[in-house]
């Protein structure tokens, strides 16, 4: 039997996947069954392209739930506890500047179930985290990017 991935993430990502689950689950499985319906009163449905819309919507709803429900299922909640909190580790937030003269920017270091760069959240997949996790305050550190090499120096870790 293959091993079931596990999926790093704080409390409050587990909560908002559960609620996106329960939205889908609830709302939107509802909404795409509706859309079906009146799509099929339209008649033949060989060249219904509201239905084919609605069915592509209905497998996609229903992959999301069933990721969904694999992600929750197998997810390992991250928890801070307080030790080595000068290490840049899952759930942290890390501050850096850009060498030479960079501005500082912070991203919060999450699994990938939960990354959102938009929020501030990277995943401990990117090239950022990869190289910042392990590091303490001070530390310089060069990351690989698709751009090419970038220096770093943490700045703060909270």
């Amino acid at each position: 039997m293959a091993q079931e991935k596990v999926f790093p993430m704080t409390e409050k990502g587990k909560q908002k996947l559960e609620e996106e689950l329960e939205y889908l689950k609830t709302v939107k499985r509802k909404e795409v069954v509706e859309r079906i319906k009146v799509a099929r009163s339209f008649g033949d449905l060989s060249e219904n392209s509201e239905y084919d819309s609605a069915k592509e919507e209905q497998a996609f709803v229903e992959g999301r739930i069933t990721t969904l429900d694999n992600m929750i299922r197998n997810a390992k909640i991250i928890e801070d506890d307080g030790e080595n909190s000068n290490i840049v580790t899952l759930g942290k937030t890390v501050t850096f500047t850009e060498l030479p003269d960079g501005e500082e920017e912070s991203y919060t270091i999450v699994g990938s179930a939960e990354a959102d760069p938009f929020e501030g959240k990277i995943s401990n997949d990117s090239p950022i985290a990869k190289s910042l996790l392990g590091k303490q305050a001070g530390d310089k550190v060069t990351v690989q990017t698709p751009g090419g090499e970038m220096l770093v120096k943490i700045v703060k870790i909270s």
